[in-house]
């Protein structure tokens, strides 16, 4: 009956995906299309009239028989093998995992069973790969997430337990968001601006995060991203697998800080051999102080830089370490640097282990300055001694002084108040007309007496705001001869009998900046005491000169002079050489005038010979202030 409707049986078996067969209520196969042909690998030829059953394992054609007896007998359809495992066997034996959707029909009143057969061992295989794929994803210890790059923004739609751990997100916290909440608001990092490039380039890339949990815990995230290519070259996702490395991080960060630590110690640190003492490492101290390279010191062995030690010795001495009667051995010794040389060292010694081999650790310290230093101290003892032995000399001294300028002072004071007194007493005699020249006499010893002990005053005033830095000096520009004028003017009036003071020449024109009020008195000192020591009739002479940036003012006198043991005396306060005790004097004057002179920024020397002369040398900076 099939061979007549043969053409339309064969167009419409043809036209059909799936492999067809059909089979008559002897459950024979009455017809095949060429899909069922490929399906089980026999022609057509092989299978019409075969036993439908013989196409299944032999456990399952029973069940075959009697859902073929079943579908024969009534209209019903059923399919097998969708929900459960349905194999069978092709020509070469092979055997496949089929669907099969069995249609019960009738022609020309005799029932038939249509067999649509599908080949599903490629997809079942497909979905046993990606089932196996999708649990070992589940069950990888790395994060790993896959986003949509053909959508907006790029969202995850898919994550594994391990991602979900590690960050503490919720899936309705993760899918279909973008991986950015990773980094909160720490999004400023430079390794994101790569792994952003990357990403718009469609290319892989490695970048290590800061990334927050849930919780706003910090992990240092190492992420590897790869992008998945489409057939037509389109990305259509990216994989990332992410790592957690923030122990790892902190590992490696201890161990190199110890590291760093280790190296750039300034103290000596060795590792040694212990069966042959070779050097394995040393420390950046230990080659800066020693001389020797790294590579120079593995070459030596560590009794080359222990000159006090034979091989013996020293091991005799690591047997309190080896017996583990100590942790440690200290002791001390010397070192021999490279170029020959040695210095004191203090060594620490322990056992460790590197890799299973025996080594012993050297922490070497340089003591060279503890040995100086206890050298210094006894010597700062013996100066000390010294010092206590001086300082007892000078207290000695002091209350030399001190009794001498007690016994000045009285005199100074005295001498002046007597003469006051005696010359007021004086004046109340000559009270008529004809004696008005006694009177002025004795007022004008009154007047020079109340100067001297004005003077007096001011200089014991002028030494106290030196003392206590309360001293300002005002600074100005002014011609030299208007204070050179006032000093000569003044010296005049105490002038002895026939003295005379020679006016330097060449000054109108020079000017300075300085404090003029102390320039006037520096010089009005000196001019008197050349005056108080220089007999009658005498010169002194008063020199200025301006060199570079420096004026030099000098004055000359053929006096007394000073004895040469006294001249290094002569600005200390209160003292007075011994050839001028008999001459008023407070020994206040020429210690003033230096303080002042150095303050200014100058300096002052002088030369003198007993009985020759002295001449005083006074340089100051000129400083001339333009504004």
């Amino acid at each position: 009956m099939f061979k007549k409707a043969h053409k339309i049986f064969d167009i419409l078996l043809e036209s059909i995906n799936e492999g067809v067969l059909i089979v008559d209520s002897d459950h024979r196969i009455a017809e095949v299309n060429s899909v069922a042909e490929l399906i089980f690998g026999f022609k057509k030829t092989e299978l019409i009239g075969k036993n439908f059953n013989f196409l299944f394992p032999s456990n399952l054609q029973n069940t075959i028989d009697k859902l073929l007896n079943a579908l024969v007998t009534n209209t019903k359809h059923k399919k097998i093998g969708v929900d459960n495992d349905l194999f069978a066997v092709q020509k070469d034996g092979d055997i496949i995992q089929i669907t099969a959707d069995f249609h019960h029909f009738k022609f020309e009143k005799k029932g038939y069973v249509l067999a649509l057969i599908t080949d599903i061992s490629v997809q079942k295989e497909i979905e046993v790969s990606l089932m196996l794929k999708s649990k070992a994803l589940q069950s990888a210890g790395n994060g790993i997430l896959i986003t949509d790059a053909l959508k907006p923004d790029n969202p995850i739609v898919y994550y594994n337990q391990a991602f979900k751990k590690l960050t503490g997100y919720k899936e309705k916290e993760i899918l279909n968001k973008n991986c950015r909440f990773l980094q909160g608001e720490d999004r400023d990092q430079e390794e994101l601006l790569k792994l952003r490039k990357a990403i718009k380039q469609g290319k892989s890339c490695e970048a290590i995060l800061r990334n927050y949990k849930k919780d706003g815990t910090l992990f240092w995230n190492h992420l590897f991203i790869t992008p998945i290519i489409s057939s037509t070259g389109v990305v259509t996702n990216f994989i990332g697998i992410q790592n957690d490395i923030t122990k790892r991080l902190k590992a490696e960060e201890e161990r190199n800080h110890l590291a760093k630590i280790f190296d750039e110690s300034l103290n000596e640190i060795y590792v040694v051999e212990l069966e042959n003492l070779n050097f394995i490492n040393a420390n950046y101290g230990a080659q800066k102080n020693i001389g020797y390279s790294l590579e120079e010191l593995k070459s030596l062995n560590l009794l080359e830089i222990l000159p006090e030690y034979t091989e013996s010795r020293f091991r005799q001495s690591l047997q309190v370490l080896l017996k583990k009667n100590v942790e440690k051995l200290e002791f001390e010794t010397i070192h021999k640097r490279k170029d020959g040389t040695t210095y004191p060292v203090e060594v620490h010694l322990q056992l460790s282990k590197i890799s299973e081999k025996n080594v012993i650790v050297s922490i070497t310290l340089d003591i060279t300055e503890r040995k100086e230093h206890t050298t210094r101290l006894e010597n700062t003892v013996k100066e000390r001694t010294e010092q206590l032995e001086d300082a007892l000399n000078k207290e000695k001294e002091l209350n030399e002084l001190k009794t001498k300028f007690l016994s000045m002072v009285s005199h100074e004071f005295k001498t002046p108040l007597s003469g006051i007194l005696t010359s007021a007493y004086l004046i109340k005699k000559y009270d008529t007309t004809e004696e008005q020249n006694k009177r002025e006499k004795h007022i004008k010893i009154i007047s020079q007496k109340v100067d001297y002990l004005t003077m007096i005053l001011n200089d014991f005033l002028s030494l106290e705001n030196l003392e206590s830095g309360t001293y300002h000096y005002k600074m100005n520009n002014f011609h030299i001869s208007r204070v050179i004028n006032e000093v000569v003017y003044n010296a005049n009036m105490i002038l002895k009998e026939g003295q005379q003071i020679i006016y330097p020449n060449n000054i109108d024109d020079l000017v300075m900046h300085q404090d003029e009020k102390i320039l006037e008195l520096i010089l009005s000192n000196i001019l008197n005491n050349a005056i108080k020591y220089s007999k009658q009739n005498s010169k002194i002479k008063l020199s200025v000169k301006q060199q570079n940036s420096e004026t030099v003012f000098s004055i000359e006198d053929y006096g007394l002079g000073i004895p040469e043991q006294d001249i290094d005396k002569i600005f200390t306060r209160y003292f007075r050489a011994e050839n001028v005790l008999h001459i008023q004097g407070t020994g206040i004057g020429l210690n003033l005038v230096r303080s002042h002179v150095e303050n200014m920024g100058g300096s002052i020397s002088i030369k003198s010979k007993e009985n020759s002369g002295t001449t005083v040398t006074v340089i100051l900076p000129t400083t001339i202030d333009h504004e």
